[in-house]
């Protein structure tokens, strides 16, 4: 156990910790965020297939009491009613083919129901950020052509700008406190061409994302990681094992134990690094000290050939 003692050290404590941690939150946030993304999203392109192929139903058909089910999304109604007047709200930072928009929401008054809010599409900003001038919705009965949605949740509070409420999210709450109607829970974003309709906000495309690969990618960083930790721990061990080896030698002054092949008679030799003895030698030899007969006798014997 004496080798593993370097693991108590600082740093690699340190180490561990933070590679424990990271594996942590990927196997417990990071790759459950996004395969919750993903399963979510593949549930809404359910949905968005399902009802593109099915027949408009009255809208009292998936109407509760509590608004709309979460199963019936992107549902095709049919919708009559009336328009609450001079009461439309704006959405902001919305976009449009990458393009900055406002979306127009105003409630509408079922015959014999309650009030919903409908998006009745986006407009387009003048001057930069100035929200534009847009129709009136329609007075009278209507009969909207619709598609159920569920209602977001609130990020900040409604302002007023250019004279107009504008909000952040479609939350029927807090748009119905705003203009003083008791709105259900849901709201309705008009097909095309309906009465009180701007630009037609598109169905989302129902591809199935990313998000699939980045909940694998997370969890293959979770395993990698206490992976790596270990391969380094035992790089550590083995370059300390290497290096105690070494240093052993250097202290015993023992030749090198590794045979040399020798080269046959009628083989050339070939060339080879000079070992350690050599080296040790050659260093002797160039630290003692000559006399003046050392040349003679070095060129006399071909030693400086």
């Amino acid at each position: 156990m004496r080798k593993l003692a370097f693991l108590l050290r600082p740093k690699w404590l340190v180490l561990a910790a933070v590679v424990l941690a990271f594996a942590f939150l990927c196997f417990s946030v990071l790759a459950p965020w996004q395969l919750g993304k993903n399963t979510s999203t593949s549930e809404r392109n359910d949905l968005i297939t399902r009802s593109v192929d099915a027949d408009p139903v009255p809208i009292s058909d998936v109407l509760t009491a509590d608004g709309f089910p979460a199963e019936d999304e992107w549902r095709r109604v049919i919708a009559p009613g009336s328009y609450v007047a001079d009461s439309d709200v704006l959405v902001r930072l919305r976009s449009i083919r990458d393009q900055p928009a406002y979306e127009v929401i105003t409630p509408f008054v079922i015959d014999g129901g309650p009030t919903v809010l409908v998006n009745r599409g986006f407009v387009l900003p003048v001057e930069g950020t100035r929200a534009p001038e847009f129709e009136a919705a329609p007075a009278g009965e209507v009969t909207l052509n619709a598609r159920v949605r569920q209602a977001e949740g609130t990020s900040r509070e409604p302002i007023e700008d250019d004279g107009r409420l504008q909000v952040y999210n479609i939350n029927p709450e807090q748009i119905g406190a705003a203009v003083g109607v008791d709105a259900i829970d849901g709201y309705l974003q008009l097909d095309d061409a309906q009465p009180g309709g701007l630009g037609l906000i598109e169905l989302p495309q129902t591809d199935a994302g990313p998000y699939l690969s980045y909940g694998l990618q997370w969890l293959a960083f979770g395993i990698m990681a206490p992976l790596g930790l270990a391969y380094f721990a035992r790089a550590e061990i083995r370059e300390r094992r290497n290096s105690r080896a070494e240093l052993a030698n250097a202290m015993s002054g023992e030749p090198d134990t590794e045979p040399e092949d020798e080269a046959g008679p009628d083989e050339e030799e070939e060339f080879t690094l000079p070992t350690r003895r050599e080296k040790r030698a050659r260093a002797r030899a160039a630290l003692r000290p000559t006399t003046p007969s050392d040349p003679r006798l070095a060129d006399r014997y071909g030693k400086n050939r």
